[in-house]
């Protein structure tokens, strides 16, 4: 049995907690390890960091993790740690990866990269020239559904894709009662706040990966409720985007609209579905699920308002079926990252792919601003 120390930095929050260390760290150990390819074992020992002591003392002893700290410097200096993660807000991220790059530590961290593209190209820079391993947390690729369409574009079964329509979002409550499902940071904009922010790194990887690059956006955004209350029972002003309705023309001449949306009522059967056409064949996708419709089963749809509806249209979808096990998405990138580190398997979510997402980000916020198309460049590191 070998073991491998990860400095696990603002684990305490929600996404950190449940899906990083409960789902991915802690499942790992549970099951005795990640086993390599010479059939040896490998053991994560996290070591729990933030600024609240009290909070990551309790969050160790619920997960049996035996090292927490406040202290980033010793936890660097530790030679027993190899890996760094980063699950802070965005804007505290960058300071914390340059140090663990300094400190030789392969890094590991949520997204975005950074609050800019010039921070996030300057972390890619900094990690190949310290021959660091690095890589950023691009789950979505690896849900469910996703892999579902994934396997249904490969078979060929579409067609020539022609277009994508994504619907993401839920209703984030203003607080206090009930109160928000998101932190209060994610509507500061000087906190690295906007769903812009959040989101399109997201729809850069999911459209690049399945569809096609992006060659260019159109966006525009709302504040669309300007005061919440936040973790202290206390209202606050919103300054940054909750709601963003962007359009992407994609390489290979693939059109897609996705709406990200913090206050939207669902109406549909998860909370992302993208709803592809294609010459053949048309999916619908969402988290866990991918229902298909090929070419010679669509129906005939005719427009009649004068009419009831003659034609159940959901009913002509067909469900595909899961044929593999299905496993959480962050745990499958936590694994693909330790091998990466320990037996140099390639891993294609490098920091410079990650910095193609804050690239869009800002895209997507100058189109919006200046209320226009904006087109993208090819990022290279210099």
């Amino acid at each position: 049995m070998r073991h491998i120390g990860i400095i696990m930095n603002g684990v305490t929050g929600r996404m950190g907690t449940n899906q990083h260390l409960g789902r991915s760290i802690a499942a790992i150990r549970k099951q005795g390890g990640l086993e390599l390819k010479d059939k040896s074992l490998v053991m994560p020992e996290p070591v729990l960091l933030g600024r609240d002591a009290a909070k990551l003392e309790k969050l160790a002893k619920e997960w049996g993790v035996e090292k927490w700290s406040t202290d980033l410097a010793a936890c660097l200096a530790d030679p027993e740690n190899t890996i760094y993660f980063d699950a802070q807000s965005t804007l505290l991220r960058a300071d914390a990866v340059k140090s663990a790059i300094s400190a030789g530590k392969h890094v590991y961290c949520e997204k975005p990269l950074a609050g800019t593209l010039e921070d996030s190209l300057e972390l890619a820079r900094l990690a190949t020239e310290a021959g660091v391993k690095n890589g950023v947390v691009q789950d979505k690729l690896y849900l469910p559904g996703l892999l579902k369409l994934k396997q249904v574009i490969a078979s060929g079964f579409l067609g020539r894709v022609l277009s994508v329509r994504g619907e993401f979002g839920y209703w984030v409550f203003e607080g206090p009662n009930p109160p928000a499902q998101r932190p209060s940071w994610n509507y500061r904009k000087e906190e690295g706040g906007g769903i812009i922010l959040d989101m399109f790194p997201h729809w850069q990887y999911v459209l690049e990966n399945l569809f096609g690059s992006v060659l260019s956006v159109s966006c525009t955004a709302r504040t669309t409720i300007p005061q919440r209350v936040d973790e202290r029972n206390e209202v606050y002003d919103c300054n940054t985007d909750d709601a963003a309705y962007a359009t992407f023309e994609l390489a290979g001449g693939v059109v897609a609209h996705i709406n990200s949306s913090w206050v939207t009522r669902v109406n549909r059967d998860e909370l992302l579905e993208l709803h592809v056409d294609g010459t053949e064949g048309s999916a619908i996708a969402g988290l866990r699920e991918c229902k298909v419709q090929p070419r010679v089963t669509t129906p005939k749809a005719v427009w009649n308002p004068d009419i009831p509806n003659p034609i159940p249209f959901r009913d002509g979808w067909q469900q595909v079926p899961s044929t593999v096990p299905e496993a959480n998405a962050f745990k499958i990138q936590w694994e693909m990252f330790l091998r990466h580190v320990l037996e140099d398997v390639p891993f294609p979510h490098s920091f410079l792919n990650a910095a193609k997402g804050v690239q869009l980000a800002e895209a997507g916020l100058r189109s919006w601003e200046e209320r226009r198309w904006i087109d993208l460049e090819e990022l290279k590191l210099n």
